[in-house]
């Protein structure tokens, strides 16, 4: 047959299909309710970058029409029997066409043979970039043993979801505690715990395994933040323990027996540390300034463990730091005093600009993600008045978060969909430390959340994708190659 009747054939085909697939909105039913999707996207900000919103309509229906018209210009329009997906190019015109403006959606769903047609709904698109990607752990539920896990990234402008590093490559092994140093992917902290564990440290193409356990410390080093000149990293070491509630409302409870700071010096192999940060009370979650000039930790009071669980209190506090001199400062300072309200702080975290400290405010304890009441507060460096981000909380876990480089942007991790697995939110800040709706990190097929039993764990974002040798780190570990660090008090 010829080649061009051929071509003709299969457009006249496609022309049919579409065609008895295509149907006409007529005399819809006009409601005044905004439909309910899943996931929730009605009148959140986005980044002009984000992957398409694809969703998924509450109830039963035959058919859905979308009608999508830009604020300054565009139009797209869809019709489907399944969940609502966007074309990628499409949609990333239609974006980029309306920065600064909103896109306004009007969904239409045909149920018993009639049309009702939804109040429309708007997304505004923000004039300010978002990060490249985001690099986050999934981890499946479990206390006692390592089930498969590992370190991913996934670029936000679409669905493509690759692996950094997993435990697969060494048996019996956790993948925790990444960090990056303000968001650049290739200055890492990776610590690896088990048998074969140890703190991978990349700084570009250099790659290390570092044994960060000593004897004057408590513990190899976690809960990494470096400083900005990449030149050293902050860790705390402890002691810790996990206890099971008989609640279901809180099942697990993470504490530490002992906790200390220290500021590892990438370059010497050394561990910093000075009196003030290695008392017997409890020190953690150590975070720099973006100056590098003070170093932000959590203090409690030393408790008697663990009968004392629910009386531990943590406090927002800080010492100065001299990079030059590698010292610390001769005295600590309260920034926040929750105890005195009868709270806890943790996870926190400047913004990069210097305007802000966000965190984590709980009623006792450190570990807030498994923290029902546990919600996102923030702290104005400069008047240094606090409000909660109501915006972005909700009425369950809403704990662990990073900021964007641009401090426009905060991703966190929020047990909102079910109360038992974490799921990563991104929510706009304004210059004022003001969220908007959070929207939960889209997926081309909405239904990936309910289908999966991982969570996201410690979403941090990403400049740009993560370039690390999986086989590399494996080979290091299995040959118990490790560069030993010296401890000194400063």
């Amino acid at each position: 047959m010829n080649k061009n009747i051929i071509l003709i054939l299969i457009s006249c085909a496609n022309i049919l299909l579409y065609t008895s697939c295509s149907e006409t909105v007529v005399n819809p039913e006009i409601l005044s309710a905004t439909p309910v999707i899943f996931p929730d996207y009605t009148e959140v900000t986005v980044p002009a970058t984000i992957a398409p919103l694809n969703f998924s309509a509450a109830g039963s229906h035959e058919k859905l029409y979308l009608r999508v018209e830009g604020g300054k210009g565009g139009l797209l329009e869809i019709q489907t029997s399944g969940f609502i997906s966007f074309p990628e190019k499409k949609w990333k015109r239609l974006l980029a066409e309306n920065k600064g403006d909103t896109i306004r959606l009007t969904l239409s769903v045909k149920s018993a043979g009639h049309w009702k047609q939804y109040a429309p709904f708007s997304v505004y698109i923000s004039p300010h970039p978002i990060d490249y990607g985001l690099a986050y752990r999934l981890i499946p539920p479990g206390y006692f043993g390592y089930g498969k896990m590992g370190i991913y990234q996934r670029n936000l402008s679409d669905f493509r979801q690759r692996t950094v590093i997993e435990n697969t490559l060494v048996t019996a092994t956790c993948i925790n505690c990444h960090s990056f140093n303000r968001t650049q992917s290739q200055t890492m902290s990776l610590h690896i715990r088990g048998e074969k564990g140890g703190t991978v440290i990349k700084n570009h193409e250099n790659l290390k395994i570092v044994d960060t356990k000593t004897d004057e410390t408590i513990s190899a080093c976690v809960y990494p933040y470096w400083h900005p000149s990449g030149r050293f990293i902050a860790y705390s070491t402890n002691t810790t323990r996990q206890m099971f509630h008989s609640a279901k409302e809180k099942l697990v409870e993470v504490y530490d027996l002992a906790s200390d700071i220290v500021v590892y010096d990438v370059e010497t192999n050394e561990l910093l540390s000075c009196d003030l940060l290695t008392t017997s009370d409890f020190v953690t979650y150590p975070s720099f300034s973006p100056d590098g000039k003070t170093l932000y930790f959590c203090c409690a009071a030393e408790k008697n463990m663990p009968e004392d669980f629910r009386e531990l209190r943590y406090n927002l506090c800080s010492i100065s730091f001299d990079a030059a001199t590698r010292t610390f400062g001769t005295k600590t300072d309260t920034l926040i005093r929750a105890d005195a309200e009868g709270k806890s702080i943790s996870f926190h975290k400047p913004s990069f600009d210097g305007k802000f400290i966000m965190y984590t405010l709980l009623d006792y304890g450190n570990f807030g993600i498994w923290h029902q009441e546990a919600d996102l507060h923030i702290l104005n460096l400069e008047t240094l008045a606090t409000h909660e981000l109501t915006e972005a909380n909700s009425q369950y876990a809403d704990s662990y978060h990073s900021w964007s480089s641009n401090s426009r942007w905060i991703v966190f991790g929020s047990r909102r969909m079910d109360r038992l697995y974490t799921r990563p939110y991104i929510a706009a800040i304004d210059e004022n430390g003001h969220a908007g709706k959070p929207f939960l990190l889209p997926q081309k097929n909405p239904d990936t959340y309910s289908e999966s039993l991982y969570s996201y764990n410690l979403p941090e974002f990403i400049d740009a994708p993560i370039k690390l040798n999986a086989n590399r780190v494996a080979k290091k570990l299995l040959s118990n190659e490790r560069e030993k660090v010296k401890h000194l008090k400063k």
